[in-house]
């Protein structure tokens, strides 16, 4: 995720990281191309496009402005939505880890081994999690969280973060049967797994269901065929100007489609999408502070303005 500090006129106009330039710099180029080629034609030849009106055109520019907008709703809809369930990830994380180590009685035996081993599976759920989401390997940071005699369960489990907040459920049944807390403490840490079910299950169902394929294929194609078109019209009325006027509507329209794109998956690693490894490292250092271990993992902070 990109994060600008303090930006300034210049950084605002010319700053490419982050930006969607460089994604759709050939579509503009291409679209200036032909409006300078077409204006040319207008210029040489004054007749050739004396009957286009630029009437039509701004019409067709309301309606695909209109499907933009209702597009890029739904999009940043996608992206708040997923952002706002790593922020209840962080707060159910917390609010687990400080139940576990406030209300399971350590002084029995055993007490001690149950509250680290829920709260370093906690961390394991954050960072398998955010690998499901982004389709990447996640032993690594996973395994070593989790005690041996389960890697083998781990990698047995169609669904890992699922497979993760079982194993949360018996170690919180164990300390049930051990009475090592009360059936109240025991009944509230249970709603917080049930929360981070709820998480789990909400970030699958943004993941796994697309805009649909139809109406995107409607606004590219509406897209590419208005900006192809609008020189034509404008040739008349602007000559050398058309080219400017084009390039900036095709930047406009460009770049408001792939930015739709991009942040409807919000879970990638784009400049634009959600930084879930700062989240993940955040959610690691609290629970791991809450253990009271003192060799924690650096804090992330942006490189270069990007935070992963």
């Amino acid at each position: 995720m990109l994060v600008l500090q303090k930006p300034n006129a210049f950084k605002i106009l010319f700053t490419l990281r982050g930006s969607i330039i460089p994604h759709i710099y050939p579509q503009v180029l291409f679209i200036i191309l032909i409006s300078t080629i077409i204006s040319a034609v207008q210029h040489w030849i004054p007749s050739s496009f004396s009957s286009y009106s630029a009437a039509p055109f701004t019409l067709m520019g309301i309606a695909l402005s209109l499907f933009l907008g209702f597009r890029n709703n739904a999009s940043y809809q996608r992206w708040w939505e997923a952002r706002t369930l790593w922020g209840q990830l962080v707060y159910e994380s917390r609010s687990f880890t400080r139940q576990v180590m406030s209300f399971i009685d350590d002084t029995q035996p055993g007490a001690q081994q149950a509250q680290h081993t829920m709260v370093n599976l906690t961390i394991a759920f954050t960072h398998a999690l955010r690998h499901r989401l982004r389709k990447s390997s996640p032993w690594a940071d996973v395994e070593r969280f989790v005690a041996p005699e389960y890697h083998a369960g781990m990698r047995e489990a169609g669904n890992l973060p699922e497979y993760l907040l079982r194993l949360l459920g018996q170690q919180l049944g164990a300390c049930r049967r051990d009475n090592l807390t009360s059936d109240l403490m025991i009944q509230n840490m249970d709603d917080r797994l049930t929360s981070l079910t709820v998480v789990l299950s909400a970030c699958e169902r943004i993941d796994k269901t697309p805009l649909p394929l139809a109406y995107t294929l409607l606004v590219h194609r509406t897209t590419y065929l208005y900006c192809f078109m609008l020189p034509f019209g404008l040739a008349t009325s602007l000559g050398w100007v058309t080219p400017f006027v084009c390039g900036v509507i095709a930047y406009t329209f460009f770049g408001l489609d792939a930015l739709n794109e991009e942040i409807t998956d919000p879970f990638g690693e784009a400049a634009n999408q959600l930084p879930l490894t700062t989240l993940s490292r955040t959610i690691e250092r609290n629970l791991l502070e809450a253990l009271g271990e003192d060799n924690l993992p650096p804090e992330l902070l942006p490189e270069n303005g990007y935070l992963p």
